[in-house]
């Protein structure tokens, strides 16, 4: 891949800005069953016919568990500063209360000693989406004793890695784990009921707030936050109709989960969409929820198109989309933060997930995704535009460092930027990989008091 500048290059990030890379536990780690490991509600969810594309399953996915040293040096190769991961809560606790598991508490240790050791600062999401199978037979994240274990959790995750972590996450994408886990049940652990879903939201919400502050109260001085999945959403034309269906939608999206946070209140308007099905929200949550924040985690993929007869199709936009078939809209992650700075007091923010899935063959030459070279480029130059209006942000990681286990998707999808061949666990990198791996070695070079003195002849790729 060349190394010839790209639209992104003309924005110099500061020295300290964190570039990254991003994965979760179910989608890479495999050894289902090993050393321990308690079901999650995702291993469950696999095993019922239909509810994987291809019907595959995360029992080996990329192997990382018995590869991760090899995955570090990966890591290392691209010159990135951060590695987002997340821990599998039933590695660690098999069933999610009583006992934990002292051979999944060594293998986060081995890992973020293993990161440190090659100079990348480990961000640590405590639950990307495999909630222990044990929890969810006694009512999942709707019961709300399972605030109060995953608080436990959390503590223990804590002393474990304590403060060598250099971020710590609490959840991963609220509104998936509710919305497409339990209203629309096409996401582990497939519930269909939107009532449940709206008190799922609410537990996650309620629990992060306790997790910060049982975590800060046994001297936790990392920073602490969430991260949520968000999307400027737009009607799909001007009508009436649907105008007032994207203000609820962003409503459901966005404001449900950035309301509370930040104002300690839930929108009002989604409340009363609702119902009957609105959460059973007890004296004092609130305030638990608005509990500050030392950051706040965006992942952006596309805008979001609303139309209230739900005719519209991104196919018919006009806008190239990826193999998810999500349109490629960068210029949404600009609008998304501009909006997030001028509707609430944010903190720093990092863009934890924003990456592209494309068919990405494997040929004799290597993976030439040109448009996924493309698509981080564009998306970067967005997140400059996003900074010289004065957004906070302080970091950014492509999703994902490996090809891996896409949810309901399974194997079919490959998102990430270091292709791995599921037969034989080969990891090759994609020119994506390559191009990352050269716009991180320029940005260091820009940040160099030297560079100043220096005049440097830049071309363009053709891929902008």
């Amino acid at each position: 891949m060349s190394s010839n500048h790209t639209l992104s290059y003309e924005h110099p990030f500061p020295a300290d800005f964190v570039w990254g890379v991003a994965t979760s536990s179910f989608q890479i780690e495999g050894a289902a069953h090993k050393d321990g490991k308690g079901p999650s509600i995702w291993d469950t969810f696999c095993e019922t016919p239909g509810n994987i594309t291809d019907g595959s399953n995360g029992l080996i996915a990329c192997e990382h568990y018995d590869r991760y040293q090899q995955d570090i040096d990966l890591i290392a190769s691209l010159g990135v500063n951060a590695y987002r991961f997340s821990i599998s809560w039933p590695r660690v606790q098999p069933l999610g209360s009583g006992a934990f598991n002292e051979a999944g508490l060594a293998f986060y240790e081995r890992l973020v000693d293993g990161l440190l050791a090659k100079g990348i600062t480990p961000f640590v999401t405590l639950n990307h989406w495999d909630l222990p199978q044990a929890l969810q037979d006694q009512g999942g994240w709707e019961n709300r004793d399972t605030v109060h274990h995953f608080v436990d959790y959390a503590l223990t995750i804590f002393a474990r890695l304590g403060n060598k972590v250099g971020a710590y996450t609490t959840h991963n994408e609220p509104w998936v784990i509710a919305i497409l886990g339990n209203e629309s049940g096409i996401f582990a652990p497939g519930i269909k009921s939107r009532a449940t879903a709206m008190q799922v939201s609410h537990h996650l919400l309620l629990s992060h707030g306790l997790a910060l502050q049982a975590m800060r109260d046994k001297g936790c001085t990392k920073p602490l936050g969430i991260v949520l999945n968000l999307s400027p959403t737009v009607p799909a034309t001007d009508s009436a109709q649907d105008v007032a269906k994207a203000r609820l939608e962003d409503g459901r999206l966005l404001r449900w989960y950035m309301d509370p946070l930040f104002n300690k209140s839930y929108p009002q308007d989604v409340l009363d969409a609702l119902g009957e099905d609105a959460p059973h929200i007890l004296p004092g949550d609130l305030d638990t929820i608005g509990t500050p924040m030392d950051y706040l985690g965006v992942n952006y993929y596309t805008r979001s198109v609303v139309s209230a007869d739900g005719s519209w199709s991104p196919k018919n936009s006009g806008l190239p989309l990826n193999d998810m078939d999500w349109e490629i809209y960068p210029q949404g992650l600009t609008q998304l933060l501009v909006r997030m700075k001028r509707d609430y007091a944010i903190p720093p923010v990092y863009i934890t997930e924003n990456g592209g899935a494309f068919p990405d063959p494997l040929t004799a030459t290597g993976v030439h995704d040109h448009d996924r070279v493309k698509y981080i480029d564009q998306h970067i130059a967005a997140l400059g535009d996003a900074m010289a209006q004065g957004v906070p942000v302080h970091g950014y990681m492509v999703w994902s460092l490996l090809d891996n286990f896409e949810w309901s998707s399974g194997y079919a999808k490959r998102f990430g930027i270091i292709h791995v061949d599921y037969d034989t666990q080969q990891r090759t990198y994609k020119d994506s990989a390559h191009w990352y791996k050269n716009f991180l070695a320029h940005q260091k070079k820009l940040n160099k008091p030297e560079s100043a003195c220096t005049t440097e002849t830049t071309t363009a790729t053709g891929v902008v």
